[in-house]
């Protein structure tokens, strides 16, 4: 085997077992959007009066339109958290033991950003079991279609976790980094209510949301749910994807990033 997909697979394998031991980040994982899901989708309801007739001609029920907004959320926390756990790994210096391998440096990153998202998309699919459980099913085609739009949306965030934590340099710090971003990125966005109910409150905050990457990473994966292709949100989300990813590879350059800080 090449040392490149040896390097992939403990990194992923790395990953994996770091998750199995840590059963309260699986919990949590879990236990965040279900809490969404069940208790508070009945008062946005309510409170926004909301009528969703989306894009694939068919009513639903406020329920079954937050799922695929959550399903994002799942992806958002947990890229976040990987970008925590590389935060740690840095000020322990297995970070930099990584880093320090013959491989290329964007392959290890590469690497880590392949791990994060599969965690990801295990979580995601654990989610859309217990929200079947609870009543709440999709068409069965779309939990197979949306495997793929799960994949890009994982890469896409996680590049901007990889990015942020290249611009962290103490772990105490990230916490209130993290809800800088994550809480702005989700709540303006498509996750919890359609940007036409966003336009009718206010127009700044519509255009706001609508050129949040977020937003397009959420539609991307509700397309995908239903069946349907969302061109233009693959392309925003892909386009958000690599300039997050160059950020990140630009703040582990030796020449500009952590190394030369330090120095």
């Amino acid at each position: 085997m090449r040392p490149a997909l040896i390097a992939l697979q403990a990194i992923v394998l790395r990953e994996a077992l770091r998750f199995v031991r840590q059963r309260s980040r699986f919990i949590a994982a879990l236990v965040r959007p279900l809490v969404w899901l069940v208790v508070f989708a009945a008062g946005f309801r309510a409170a926004l009066g909301l009528s969703i007739t989306p894009p694939y001609q068919t009513y639903i029920t406020y329920e079954i339109y937050i799922v695929p907004g959550l399903c994002g959320m799942i992806i958002l926390f947990n890229s976040m958290q990987s970008a925590l756990s590389l935060v740690y790994d840095r000020e322990m210096g297995s970070m930099r033991l990584l880093l320090t391998s013959p491989l290329p440096r964007w392959w290890l990153l590469m690497c880590r950003l392949i791990a994060a998202t599969v965690m990801s998309i295990v979580q995601v699919y654990a989610f859309l079991a217990i929200a079947a459980l609870y009543g709440i099913r999709l068409p069965w085609e779309g939990y197979i279609l949306a495997l793929p739009a799960l994949i890009i949306a994982g890469l896409t965030l996680g590049a901007l976790g990889l990015a942020l934590s290249s611009l962290i340099h103490q772990l105490e710090n990230f916490a209130g980094v993290m809800n800088f971003v994550i809480f702005p990125m989700f709540f303006l966005s498509s996750a919890l209510y359609p940007l036409w109910k966003m336009a009718e409150s206010s127009e700044t905050l519509h255009d706001i949301c609508a050129v949040n990457p977020f937003t397009h990473t959420v539609e991307l994966i509700r397309f995908a749910l239903y069946g349907e292709f969302n061109v233009g949100a693959l392309g925003w989300t892909a386009l958000a994807g690599v300039i997050f990813l160059a950020l990140a590879l630009w703040g582990y350059d030796p020449a500009h990033g952590l190394t030369r800080r330090k120095g």
